[in-house]
């Protein structure tokens, strides 16, 4: 085939990223197919030539809402489709396929608990790294995290040490904790699921996030970053957290639940973030 004949163009996101593998359905004006192409791995539509005419052209993807525009072919059979743009289908464009590093210099690792019924103590973890993996279906992404236990700060050297303690999360034996997670459930708009396990105090457990996705973009140092939040409820003892210090009138100084707080930024690649 002559590659200056032919129907060209590509498929991108409303944020400039290929759409891979969209399908491009041509028809005339009597709604016949006249042709059907699949994009490549890059976005590019390359078919053949069409016969002199008006078409309607609709554009396809998985996770993307459709979009149709008309075409006019001249009596060469050539066309230049130009930059066919789809939506995803429920909100902001995801992040395209790929690593994403987790960066944490503009990353918080944190968790809510009860102190005596009353008010909510506040801790974050300094020191932790992980990464993304955007996949294409986005449902079968990954995620993965190691948080170092013994970096844990609420502003109380006190509370912090034993927190560190076996009474908590014993970071002597079980340095580390770990998120592993391998699939997304769609949650509304923007809102996901993810379904994955954590490890804490040497325990494995089923964990769920509810993860929002804030969006992507440039940054200052020629990278490209995404930003998500996500939060999920743990009980202290189903990770054998069981200290449970009892006041006189009967209240108990931590509650059993704690909330887990996530703010963050990754960026595109595999390499550290440069900040």
């Amino acid at each position: 085939m002559d590659e200056n004949r032919g129907l060209r163009g590509s498929v991108r996101t409303r944020d400039g990223w290929a759409v891979r593998h969209a399908i491009v359905t041509v028809t005339d004006l009597a709604g016949r197919q006249v042709g059907r192409e699949r994009a490549g791995e890059d976005g590019v539509l390359a078919a053949g030539p069409l016969p002199a005419g008006t078409y309607t052209v609709i554009v396809t993807a998985a996770g993307h809402r459709p979009a149709a525009s008309t075409l006019i072919v001249p009596a060469s059979g050539s066309a230049d489709l130009g930059t066919l743009v789809l939506d995803r289908a429920g909100g902001t464009e995801i992040p395209p396929p790929g690593p994403w590093t987790i960066d944490p210099a503009h990353s918080n690792v944190g968790a809510v608990a009860q102190h005596l019924g009353l008010t909510s103590v506040r801790g974050r973890f300094g020191t932790f790294e992980g990464r993304v993996e955007i996949a294409e279906p986005v449902e079968a992404s990954r995620v993965t995290a190691r948080i170092e236990a013994a970096s844990i700060d609420t502003g109380n050297k006190l509370r912090d040490d034993h927190l560190r303690s076996p009474d908590f999360m014993n970071v002597d034996a079980h340095p580390v904790i770990a998120y592993e997670g391998d699939a997304l459930t769609p949650a509304g708009p923007d809102r996901w699921t993810v379904h994955g396990r954590l490890t804490l105090n040497g325990i494995t457990r089923p964990v769920d996030l509810d993860m929002i996705y804030l969006g992507s973009g440039a940054d200052p140092w020629g990278g490209v970053r995404a930003a998500f939040r996500a939060t999920a409820e743990l009980r202290r003892a189903d990770f054998g957290i069981r200290y449970n210090q009892l006041l006189e009138a009967g209240i108990a100084m931590v509650g059993e639940s704690l909330k887990v707080e996530l703010e963050i930024q990754a960026v595109q690649g595999t390499e550290p973030a440069q900040v």
